[in-house]
């Protein structure tokens, strides 16, 4: 009996060892893809929702951007991103190159004078 109990106690030892091992496997992971995300927000110029849907279709075009959200109301760009992929200034460059001046790029006069007139905000 004393036998069959210390061979359970060594197996429940192991076990617990190796759940242990597992969990720290995981908070590893798990700080791995946390750090594979930044997030930025940024002031975005522009006016009305075809702008949100240009300046956000601008963002996720960038090839490492996972979410873009630009609101109408504040004029702000909230983006999620892989830094290992891209950076804040290329995002902020790509939304410039859709006609739409950010506080890093400044959109070409082309590009701005492509917007429809509804899009057109006062330029600084």
């Amino acid at each position: 009996m004393r036998k069959n109990i210390a061979m359970l106690a060594l197996m429940f030892g192991s076990f617990t060892m190796v759940s242990v091992q597992a969990q720290d496997t995981n908070s590893a992971e798990k700080t791995v893809i946390a750090k594979a995300q930044s997030s930025a927000t940024f002031e975005v110029n522009g006016k009305c929702g075809m702008c949100k849907k240009r300046i956000e279709k601008a963002a996720l075009g960038q090839e490492g951007v996972k979410s873009a959200v630009w609101d109408v109301k504040t004029k702000a760009l909230a983006v999620k991103y892989d830094p290992a992929k891209v950076s804040e200034a290329d995002i902020q460059k790509q939304v410039a190159s859709v006609g739409h001046d950010t506080a890093q790029a400044k959109a070409t006069d082309e590009a701005y004078n492509s917007l429809p007139g509804c899009c057109k905000y006062t330029r600084k």
